[in-house]
């Protein structure tokens, strides 16, 4: 039994799927199946149902998998403990990224990791913010950008980056555009348009919804928020946007606060807590990307405009992009670990 076999895998139990599995390890599809039904001999048993359209794991393999997740998990701290009496950082780091946020400071703060740090190999995974949060749980991502309804989730640790009321974006003329305040009872009478389930702004919808014992009609849904505003702007439906994210589509669509959702949608970093020398010193250059004088004023980030289409022609527009909560006032040295005392 060797540790890639184990690797593989993993990878194929977390991807149902050879060839994604053989994409995420680097190898080819027919290398994965290999060492897969070596590591099936050596055990003795079948670990993978390979019958039916997805790879799925059978009992002896639902039984071995939380066991080979330890034995990496252990083999990783080993050499982490290593490095952290030698200094060296090494390995691997899995970034996750929130499909449709195209935040720059996370890709400086990457490219400067790498600048300093070239032996460590990157991974950037994107993918909805709840599959993102569990795999930082499951140890299978190192950090990962994503959003979140209220506050970063529960026991891990978070450098919140963004929080921002929920807004109604309509097209001029809409029934409601006229309107100087509306209600989510006002904008559910008609189709919505949002971000698909899993992501922080679809969650504090969600949850406004089911509180006031509202059945929204979802009429479109688009991992991209400029893709929301777009479909928005052609009359079809109310686009469920944060702040920031509507006033980029100014004049296009008009934007206007949900006065009873009070919970804001939040954009943040998070972790779990561990020893690994490779991941402090990424956090820390995510510091620094992420808290520069310009963020802290407020102001919009040029270099996440650049990375933008534009939504009409014109000159740029400075637009609020970055609304920082007051315990960042010093955020370099801020660290919160959601539920549990905070950690020094």
């Amino acid at each position: 039994m060797e540790m890639r076999q184990l690797e593989y895998f993993i990878a194929v139990a977390d991807e149902a799927n050879f060839t994604r599995a053989a994409q995420r390890v680097h190898i080819s599809q027919s290398g994965v199946s290999a060492q897969i039904r070596q590591l099936e001999h050596d055990l003795g048993a079948t670990l993978i149902d390979r019958s039916g359209r997805t790879a799925t794991l059978t009992a002896a393999g639902a039984a071995a998998l939380p066991h080979a997740r330890a034995v990496l998990a252990s083999a990783g701290a080993v050499r982490q403990a290593v490095d952290a009496v030698t200094g060296l950082i090494r390995g691997r780091l899995v970034v996750g990224m929130v499909t449709g946020c195209t935040v720059t400071p996370l890709f400086s703060a990457l490219a400067a990791f790498h600048g300093a740090h070239p032996g460590v190999e990157i991974t950037l995974v994107e993918d909805n913010s709840d599959r993102l949060t569990d795999r930082v749980r499951a140890g299978e991502a190192d950090l990962a950008l994503i959003g979140a309804s209220g506050a970063p989730p529960s026991g891990l640790s978070a450098l919140p980056i963004i929080s921002e009321r929920l807004v109604a974006a309509l097209p001029p003329g809409h029934p409601l555009a006229g309107q100087r305040r509306l209600t989510l009872a006002d904008i559910t009478a008609y189709p919505l348009v949002c971000l698909p389930a899993g992501t922080g702004i679809r969650a504090v919808l969600d949850q406004a919804c089911a509180a006031q014992g509202i059945q929204p009609d979802i009429a479109l849904q688009a991992s991209a928020p400029d893709a929301v505003a777009d479909l928005a702007s052609r009359g079809l439906g109310i686009a469920i946007l944060s702040e920031s994210m509507a006033a980029r589509h100014d004049p296009q669509l008009k934007s206007l606060v949900i006065d009873d959702i009070q919970t804001p949608a939040v954009l943040a970093l998070i972790w779990a807590e561990t020893d690994s020398p490779g991941l402090r010193e990424l956090l820390h250059h995510s510091r620094q990307a992420f808290t520069t004088p310009q963020l802290r004023r407020g102001r919009c980030l040029r270099a996440w405009r650049s990375a933008q289409p534009s939504p009409r022609p014109g000159p740029a527009r400075t637009v609020p992009m970055f609304h920082w909560p007051a315990s960042l006032a010093d955020p370099m040295e801020h660290r919160t670990v959601y539920n549990r005392p905070s950690a020094p």
